[in-house]
């Protein structure tokens, strides 16, 4: 029985990996920069779809406008002035820098590195990345020692990820990953509704950082703009929030599903734990309310400055830390496609008392 093929390719000068379906139906590019999805496409009924809006040239890649697809550690988000404390220590991500020291979603997306193994079968294939590039003196503010793993397991109709982080040093290290890919079912994101099974929003001000523990935390009861526990449509929405408190279905999965309603197809992003974080593309250089960003992430923005974290985000010398997602496609024609998933009517706007008043550009 034909298997799974895996073959190398290149994006201008950057090495990638090519994943593709025995009967071509799935194709997956991932780049060795960064172990960054580029492209994510599927063929149904004669006609190919693409359902990531990754980086479309090596420039796109090498500049990370956007964070198309990255793969999000040390940290997600972003850390609030680029400094934090740990262990009696301060520590400056961004030293020297006088005026904007907004950083964000880590430095994993930006490292070289290796495909350590793989496997093929008819019915998917796996892919193990790996990099050592996360060590004292390499990045400024982060002087601790961490193996990063990527395994990637692509079938016809999903993408299974998981990220494996190992504290390589001799001292306790501050960690949280997450994923930032972009996600397209339609020409416009404004023809797609949104289900998210979160009760909390966390609030932010005008900078995105959120608010001290006792304000940040806003149950979705009193919040209905931002109440997406039922599916609704997307228009005239803007978003650039992190939801709380997932609700798991009966295998344990938090599924986020985006959904055109026109074709009935649909995107689950599901997470085993963690936060979503929601990105409606507004302020992106390309493409702007073309997909739409759904964040798995371990820890919420700045949460390294966050007492509360403290303790989930600390791994200690030899431990590992792993965190899983992934994302499931169903067309009209897959028995599991949900054809009386409704909507609820268009009526959402941003709510400043529920979120950050503005969106920033990422």
């Amino acid at each position: 029985m034909p298997e799974f093929r895996i073959a190398e390719d290149a994006l201008g000068a950057e090495r990638t990996v090519v994943v593709s379906a025995p009967d071509d139906s799935a194709r997956v590019v991932v780049a060795l920069h960064g172990a960054t999805l580029l492209s994510w496409q599927v063929s149904r009924d004669g006609q190919d779809r693409q359902l990531t809006d990754g980086y479309r040239d090596e420039a796109e890649l090498l500049l990370q406008d956007g964070v198309r697809n990255g793969l999000l550690a040390p940290f997600p988000n972003r850390i609030a002035d680029g400094r934090y404390r740990f262990a009696g220590h301060d520590h400056d991500l961004l030293p020297g820098r006088r005026g904007d020291r907004t950083i964000y979603h880590g430095f994993a997306r930006s490292v070289p590195f290796e495909l350590t193994d793989t496997t093929t079968t008819a019915q998917a294939a796996r892919l193990t990345f790996r990099t050592t590039r996360i060590r004292p003196g390499i990045h400024p503010g982060y002087p601790f020692a961490i193996d990063l793993e990527v395994a990637y397991l692509v079938g016809a109709n999903e993408i299974d990820i998981e990220i494996r982080a190992t504290n390589v040093g001799t001292t306790p290290a501050p960690y949280a990953a997450g994923w930032h890919p972009y996600f397209r079912l339609s020409d416009t994101i404004d023809n797609l509704t949104l289900r998210i099974p979160a009760d909390t929003l966390i609030r932010t001000d005008d900078s995105l950082i959120p608010l001290d523990e006792e304000r940040g935390r806003l149950a979705l009861d009193h919040c209905p703009s931002m109440d997406f526990r039922q599916p609704r449509p997307l228009a005239g929405t803007v978003i650039d929030t992190c939801f709380a408190d997932l609700k798991p279905g009966p295998d344990g999965r938090a599924e986020t599903v985006l959904r055109d309603a026109a074709t009935g197809s649909e995107l689950r992003v599901w997470q085993l734990g963690g936060f979503m974080h929601v990105f409606t593309g507004d302020t992106l250089a390309r493409g702007r309310r073309g997909s739409i960003a759904l964040e798995p992430v371990e820890a919420i923005t700045d949460a390294f400055n966050r007492s509360g974290f403290a303790s989930a985000l600390r791994i200690e010398p030899g431990q590992q830390r792993r965190f899983r997602f992934g994302v499931s496609y169903v067309s009209t024609d897959d028995p599991g496609s949900a054809a009386a998933f409704k909507a609820a009517p268009p009526r959402l706007r941003r709510d400043p008392g529920c979120a950050s008043s503005d969106s920033h550009r990422r």
